[in-house]
């Protein structure tokens, strides 16, 4: 089987993420990207370190064997963090993503790793990483409407 849809796709779908991602971003202040609007609810930085963490674990440890073990807990824990590195971990994340994906062979795609005590191909593994960070994307755009109001700029335009 080719892969050459799949990767064109994934690619425009993880720099789709990256770009409205990033547009929010450039509108909010290191104060408003570490709100959350309720104790229940996660802020911006720290949806991006959970991200940077489905990443590492996902695309770096099981597509790219590198060394690397998660603290998926302490990712989801409330940590301050400047606007401007947060921009710097999401850029440099999103550009492992999408250029592990340019250089994939098509066995690198059918490749398995075990997630949650399932083997999922590295190309279905990639797929549902695009869904969750989509959802992410979501929360983050709707965070950062939150706390612009009527400032708010579009991110799809």
């Amino acid at each position: 089987m080719h892969y050459d849809f799949n990767r064109i796709w994934l690619t425009n779908k993880f720099g789709e993420i990256e770009r409205r991602t990033l547009k929010a971003l450039d509108q909010l202040n290191d104060e408003q990207v570490n709100w959350s609007p309720n104790s229940g609810s996660f802020s911006i930085s720290t949806l991006i370190r959970h991200m940077e963490g489905n990443i590492l674990e996902r695309v770096n440890k099981g597509i790219l064997f590198q060394d690397f073990v998660r603290d998926r807990e302490a990712e989801l824990k409330p940590v301050f963090i400047k606007s401007e590195e947060l921009v710097f971990i999401f850029r440099t994340r999103m550009q492992v993503v999408m250029d592990t994906i340019q250089t994939m062979t098509d066995e690198q795609f059918e490749r398995t790793q075990t997630i949650r005590g399932k083997e999922r191909t590295n190309l279905d593994i990639l797929h549902q990483c695009a869904a969750h960070f989509s959802e992410h994307m979501g929360q983050i755009l709707y965070i950062a409407k939150q706390q612009l109001k009527e400032d708010y700029k579009s991110t799809s335009i």
